[in-house]
């Protein structure tokens, strides 16, 4: 079982507004919001890697991975260029686990394990079937289920395009909020219920285990699940 690490950054210890969960010299690992984008956009809204770099202007801050704009949760970023290069090999070679919390439409009434071969739409910013697509692969697992919607964790393999989105949605279980993936209205606040909960590798430096938990978001799309998640 993954413990949630609060040290040796203070558990309400914040980067630019973000809070952050863990950092040494080497790797930093804070809570992105959902509605920032994680590095600079064509919008000019304010973005997760300029922040952390205005806050460490000494730094080679690097960002080895990426999670959508309407995600929240957790991101892993480097310090160092030695530890960027770490980093790309550990997501590269999959030695790298990730795990998402999501709620999405219909009753999931037991473990799913989808597999589909995905392309990258750029024109339309999206993920969409093809038979010589990227092989991705997701395991669900339902935690609760409501009226009309089901909370499940996601463990994906493989780092598509919207991978989890369009493989949900594939499945006929859309995430709650994500219109463009086909749930049928959007959240207020521009979000998708989609959270990056969890991330755990060996530690680059000193291999060890390290494993690092974002709380969700104190948000009302998120409020009724927040007893059954345990997050």
């Amino acid at each position: 079982m993954c413990a949630r690490v609060t040290s040796p950054a203070p558990k309400n210890s914040t980067e630019a507004g973000l809070q952050v969960l863990w950092a040494d010299a080497h790797l930093l690992a804070v809570c992105k919001p959902a509605g920032m984008p994680v590095q600079p956009d064509p919008g000019g809204d304010p973005d997760l890697l300029t922040a952390v770099r205005t806050r460490h202007p000494g730094e080679a801050i690097g960002l080895p991975h990426r999670l959508d704009r309407p995600v929240s949760g957790v991101v892993l970023l480097a310090r160092t260029a030695p530890a960027l290069a770490a980093l790309d090999r550990a997501f590269r070679e999959r030695t790298v686990a990730k795990t998402y919390l999501a709620v999405v439409t219909g009753a999931v009434a037991g473990d799913l394990h989808l597999e589909h071969r995905l392309v990258h739409d750029a024109r339309h910013r999206r993920a969409r079937l093809a038979g010589d697509g990227i092989l991705a692969r997701i395991h669900v697992h339902p935690l609760h289920r409501g009226d009309r919607y089901t909370l499940v964790e996601v463990v994906p393999q493989g780092g598509a395009f919207h991978q989890i989105r369009a493989q949900l949605a594939a499945a006929g279980h859309a995430i709650k909020g994500d219109v463009k993936y086909g749930a049928r209205r959007g959240e207020r606040d521009r979000s998708i219920a989609l959270h990056a909960l969890r991330i755990a590798l060996p530690h680059p430096f000193t291999g060890e285990r390290l494993c690092v938990e974002a709380p969700l978001p104190g948000t009302p799309t998120w409020a009724p699940w927040r007893p059954a998640s345990g997050a």
